[in-house]
């Protein structure tokens, strides 16, 4: 559940960080002093965000290495192999999914725009 929820986040930050970083390469040289500014803080606050994000994922994989030493000690060698794959399937997965739900989201999104300019 950790897992999920820290890839997640990871996955968000990014997301975010993105949108403002793409905000602030299409502002103008005549844009407002003020939404520059406020962008770069946005900027600022979603880095430092991320970057504790990704202590946090850090913290989750050492606990999962953890948690694999004390599995691997009471599994027999092929449900060890399934536990370890289904462990690093499951960040793929969820990456994967997350990807998919915003192409769906940008889908819906140029669908309700076209059918708005009809």
């Amino acid at each position: 559940g950790d897992l999920d929820k820290v890839v997640n986040l990871l996955l968000s930050l990014s997301g975010r960080l993105a949108r403002v970083e793409a905000a602030l390469g299409s502002l103008g040289p005549h844009a407002p002093a003020e939404d520059k500014l406020a962008l770069r803080e946005k900027q600022r606050l979603l880095v430092a965000q991320l970057e504790d994000a990704k202590e946090l994922k850090e913290h989750v994989e050492r606990r999962e290495e953890a948690v694999g030493a004390m599995v691997a000690r009471y599994l027999p060698a092929e449900h060890l192999q399934d536990y370890q794959h289904f462990v690093k399937m499951k960040s793929a997965l969820i990456a994967e999914q997350r990807e998919l739900e915003e192409k769906i989201k940008l889908g819906q999104e140029q669908l309700r725009c076209l059918r708005e300019s009809l």
